[in-house]
């Protein structure tokens, strides 16, 4: 008997058709992705599954029981980790599990074997709030919590998002435990190396299901869009070339809590009109030591210039000529594109012809024009991205922080980012970029890696391969972020 039974779904949300007429099924066991561009439906799917939301038409069927007609039952049965952080930021790590077994019906002693290899690996840290978490300790307290009921189908909606490489490919060695359990898996991820750990993909796009096979023969059908030609940088003119001048400069920087030091004695450079891909492993440092960059906080010791202008005593001065885009979505949802434009300009004090001007062109040259007037919030996540690069560089500054752009956005989306990013460093800007996606980091003229606070290596993705004896950017960052000592 089939565990997932899909039957004609559709569901809309006024004029936006999020799902037409999609049918598919999920063997009891299987481990099955559910995989598409932005917007192609499947979190509509994965909140119908999860009974949170009701179809428009067709029937959608769990173990048996139906998600219109039998939610308490299904409810018992199914685990759901959606795509936004499902954990209750407040609480410990063990109020977090206690609560969920509450919910559930259940206890967390009960459960326990359900979690053991699992839970097991941060019971040390029970006492530590879950916003405390670094991604990978958040990524297995949320699968603990969607499993402490013992369920038979687990739903992740994208569950590896903003995730470092090697915790990714720790969570799916944990799916394949969890289906040695005969527990039924039905995921969605933007990372083709978790696609390929699935037995079958679904792949939607634009609410319409487009063929159902293995993630090899889903994959090359569907190619322009998993795996779009790879970005070459364009030789540029030496006027456009990385200079010699340095737009951050940073000598023994340390930034400590407590006894905890986050940035652990960093020293570098950066020229200007580089693109400087800044990488490590969840807890690394890597976003503490960008918000001493950007004036967000004070170094603890060490000095800083970033465009010329001290950290420590220099700030404000660092925030007018810097653009960033930060982890979490930067804009307002609740203003249109056209409104979150003008507002950034205005903060960033630009004058209103000059702002006028460049709206105009900046919509033109995303083709935002026909949604200048519809609400951030009703945008895909590949075009918030993209707006909200936008924005971060509209005033065109020295420099622009990006912490982690493209985090759970499509490769075809990806790219068109990546572009976007070359384009800005033609015209001079320089790029600072974190990134868990190693293709990615490949695209920099230079990269270092943080391991444990402290800068393991830095070089260009070549120099760093070579030195290594690694075939690509995810080996190398593989074999460094293993050497870790500190636990989280």
């Amino acid at each position: 008997m089939d565990a997932i039974v899909v039957n004609n779904v559709s569901k809309s949300y006024g004029k936006v058709q999020a799902l037409n007429d999609v049918s598919f099924a999920v063997g009891k066991g299987e481990v099955f992705g559910l995989i598409g561009p932005d917007g192609a439906g499947k979190t509509s799917m994965f909140r119908i599954l999860a009974t949170l939301l009701l179809p428009d038409s067709g029937t959608a069927l769990l173990d048996g029981y139906d998600t219109v007609g039998q939610m308490k039952q299904i409810r018992q049965r199914v685990g759901y980790m959606p795509g936004k952080f499902s954990l209750y930021q407040d609480l410990t790590v063990e109020e977090n599990l206690k609560f969920f077994a509450t919910l559930f019906g259940t206890t967390v002693d009960e459960g326990y074997d359900s979690i053991r290899a699992i839970y097991s690996q941060i019971e040390r840290f029970k006492d530590r709030r879950a916003g405390a978490l670094s991604g990978g300790m958040k990524q297995k307290l949320a699968l603990s919590c969607a499993l402490v009921h013992s369920p038979s189908i687990l739903l992740l909606d994208e569950p590896t998002t903003g995730v470092d490489p090697v915790s990714r490919k720790e969570l799916w060695d944990m799916l394949g435990m969890l289906r040695e359990r005969d527990i039924t898996i039905v995921a969605s991820t933007p990372y083709l190396d978790e696609v390929r750990r699935c037995e079958r993909v679904a792949f939607l796009d634009h609410g319409h299901l487009q063929g159902i096979d293995t993630p090899e023969a889903i994959l090359d059908r569907f190619s322009n869009i998993f795996n779009p030609p790879g970005l070459k940088k364009k030789e540029l003119a030496d006027t456009q070339q990385p200079t010699a001048e340095n737009a951050i400069e940073v000598e023994h920087l340390v930034k400590a809590f407590g006894t905890f030091h986050a940035v652990d004695d960093i020293s570098f450079t950066v020229r200007r009109g580089e693109i400087f891909g800044f990488l490590g492993a969840n807890g690394a440092g890597k976003t503490t030591a960008m918000h001493m960059l950007t004036g967000l906080n004070q170094p603890t010791s060490g000095t800083g210039h970033v465009m010329g202008y001290d950290i420590r005593t220099e700030h404000e001065q660092i925030k007018k000529h810097i653009g960033y885009m930060s982890q979490k979505f930067s804009l307002y949802d609740d203003l249109t594109v056209s409104e979150n434009i003008r507002l950034f300009a205005g903060i960033y004090g630009m004058k209103d012809d000059e702002i006028t001007v460049k709206c105009e062109e900046l919509l033109q040259r995303l083709n935002f024009t026909d949604h200048k007037d519809a609400l951030v919030k009703s945008l895909p996540l590949g075009w918030k991205q993209k707006l909200a690069f936008s924005v971060s560089i509209f005033h065109e500054p020295g420099i622009v922080f990006l912490d982690e752009p493209t985090g759970g956005v499509d490769p075809a989306t990806r790219r068109q980012f990546w572009e976007l990013i070359y384009e800005a460093a033609a015209r001079g800007i320089t790029v600072f970029v974190t990134t868990h996606y190693m293709d990615e980091a490949e695209y920099c003229d230079r990269i270092s890696i943080m391991v444990d606070g402290k800068i393991s290596a830095i070089g260009t993705p070549d120099e760093l391969k070579h030195r290594y004896g690694q075939p690509d950017m995810d080996h190398v960052f593989t074999f460094l972020a293993r050497q870790a000592k500190r636990s989280e």
